[in-house]
């Protein structure tokens, strides 16, 4: 059995491509926009709609589009794949740690192949959950993934579907989860052809990256529900990042993020393991992660991006834009406190009152923090890395204040070793207007900000995407090997001390010792219960008296001297203090 669902079609054939398999055959209105035929097709065989006399389209549905989102698709039997997985039974998000990567750069072949032979290197550092940037169908060869139109396929120059179940299969026995990042606010410029078929687009509603995606219409909801639960059934797959939520236009009574928490947790009840929903948010609002009998929408966590600005503007005092209020003292105490900085507060880069407090009864770990990502970097002008602009000691200061943070630490690529590579804004269209379009579109954009056009690197030049392609070689060599060695450390310890996974906010608290001082040169004392965090980002050694006789240096980025009592941090250091 073939379906589709086509309410502004009058007329659909399903084609095949090889001729010698048949002609067209036609598919009966089966009510609701809904169009069946009873024929089935050989895993691999190639196909697709016609509707009334227009040209050929791939399948909304498609798996796989092994000649790009213009071409033809071809059927992907989903128990082709044999799993060796049976006996995993997931991961908890609590305790963990997660590591962003897009496939396209994380290796030099680019592949999910390649990829999964450097799993041992995520496991080494200690990390749990591994985060794939989008990895749907896009038009061209490399795109970051949020241009994608086939939403149920896996891009063919990363391997295409069975790449990618080898990968989930991999992962698993090598003890990681694998989360997905998915787009559900917006389809891409180039190969949507899903207006052809339905009212997918909500008609006069845009959000920042296009047409809002119509969730008035129950089949359009069903698609994203149905998406979602593919990759968590059918992939194995372990939890999802649910892109920029807030772009998400519902006005139903059940919220779409409700719908899917709903979806998600049912299949978890199903098959004995947990299943987790990460939205990406601006919108600090704790309703996301409340449970649903509190009146939330039941996801398991939420991007905090109050947290990256607050470290960001305390290791390198930049105050431009957004990250104005993050020069207050109480920034990096709050967001360690309270999770959200702005909870109510008025936001001058809005113009007005923004966020909502997180309720203290909310475990920590439900909000995921850090100090680099995808978009923190490469949405800057030259998706410059930390590493372009800080030491190597406040590359440490930064690793110790990611992974002891009260939320769920997450690592983007190569900050584990301070890449040099950046990570810049990269698209491969190949059709010359839209190329043109998004290269004046991006300089454009970052003049009206302030920044030098001239550093904006042109997207679609290709070096653009070979120089975000992370360097392997460099991993283990001076300084990066020894900012390497440190995240390993850092992992160990939190998982050896369980104050550093603990998941009550009552237990934390945070103090900035000079507050009159500049932002980047500042002191903080950040504990959760017998363990302190002490921060000199000053450029003198700092003498904090140790709370309790029994107190003894944990980690320090730095030597750290302890007499009588009191222990010395050394300027532009983190020392890590508590009970043996």
């Amino acid at each position: 059995m073939i379906d589709v669902w086509a309410p502004r079609a009058g007329r659909v054939r399903m084609r095949r491509t090889d001729p010698s398999a048949g002609g067209d055959v036609e598919l009966a209105e089966a009510g609701d926009g809904w169009w069946r035929a009873d024929v089935a097709l050989a895993d691999g065989e190639r196909y697709g709609f016609v509707l009334d006399d227009g040209e050929l389209r791939p399948d909304p549905r498609s798996r796989r589009q092994p000649d790009g989102v213009h071409a033809a698709s071809a059927h992907v039997d989903p128990a082709s794949f044999t799993w060796t997985d049976d006996s995993w039974t997931g991961r908890q998000l609590a305790g963990g740690i997660v590591y962003e990567l897009h496939i396209g750069t994380f290796t030099p072949e680019g592949t999910l192949d390649a990829a999964a032979a450097r799993l041992g290197h995520l496991v080494d550092i200690g990390v749990t959950h591994v985060e794939l940037l989008p990895v749907n169908g896009v038009n061209g060869t490399h795109n970051w993934g949020y241009d994608g139109v086939l939403w149920y396929t896996v891009h063919e120059a990363y391997g295409g579907p069975a790449a990618y179940a080898r990968f989930v299969d991999a992962a698993h026995a090598a003890g990681l989860a694998v989360v997905q990042d998915v787009v559900y606010n917006h389809l891409g410029p180039s190969g949507n052809y899903l207006p052809e078929f339905g009212p997918y687009l909500r008609e006069g509603s845009r959000n920042t990256w296009g047409d809002s995606i119509d969730l008035d219409e129950p089949t359009v909801r069903s698609f994203i529900i149905e998406n979602a639960l593919m990759w968590l059934r059918d992939y194995h797959v372990d939890g999802l990042r649910l892109d920029a939520v807030h772009a998400l236009h519902d006005e139903q009574p059940v919220h779409i993020l409700r719908e899917l928490a709903e979806a998600s947790d049912a299949l978890s009840a199903h098959l004995g393991r947990p299943l987790t929903l990460i939205a990406e948010s601006d919108m600090n609002d704790p309703t996301l992660i409340l449970p649903r009998e509190a009146g939330g929408y039941g996801l398991g966590a939420q991007w905090s991006d109050d947290w990256h600005h607050a470290v960001h503007v305390a290791l390198t005092g930049e105050t431009a834009g957004y990250y104005a209020d993050f020069a207050s003292p109480d920034a990096l105490p709050k967001v360690w406190t309270a999770g959200f900085f702005h909870d109510g507060t008025h936001s001058s880069f809005r113009g007005r009152e923004h966020g909502h407090p997180v309720p203290a009864e909310v475990p920590t770990w439900r909000l995921v923090t850090f100090a680099q990502d995808h978009d923190q970097i490469g949405n800057r002008a030259a998706g410059d890395r930390l590493t372009a602009t800080l030491s190597p000691d406040r590359l440490a200061v930064a690793a110790v204040l990611t992974l002891t943070a009260p939320g769920t630490p997450m690592l983007f690529m190569g900050e584990e070793w301070g890449a040099s590579t950046p990570w810049q804004f990269f698209t491969s269209h190949p059709e010359e207007w839209l190329g043109e379009a998004v290269r004046v579109g991006r300089t454009e954009e970052f003049g009206r900000m302030g920044w030098d056009e001239s550093v904006v690197p042109d997207p679609q030049d290709p070096a653009t995407f070979e120089r975000s392609r992370l360097r392997w070689e460099e991993a283990n060599t001076g300084d990066h090997g020894r900012l390497l060695d440190l995240y390993r450390r850092l992992a160990r310890l939190r998982r050896s001390r369980p104050e550093l996974t603990d998941p009550a906010s009552f237990r934390l608290a945070a103090q900035t010792e000079d507050p009159d001082a500049a932002p980047d040169a500042r002191r903080f004392v950040l504990r959760r219960g017998g363990v302190a965090v002490l921060v000199n980002l000053s450029a003198q050694p700092w003498d904090v008296p140790l709370d309790q006789e029994a107190d003894e240096v944990l980690l320090a980025t730095l030597p750290a001297r302890t007499a009588d009592g009191v222990v010395t941090v050394a300027p532009d250091s983190a020392v890590v203090v508590g009970p043996v």
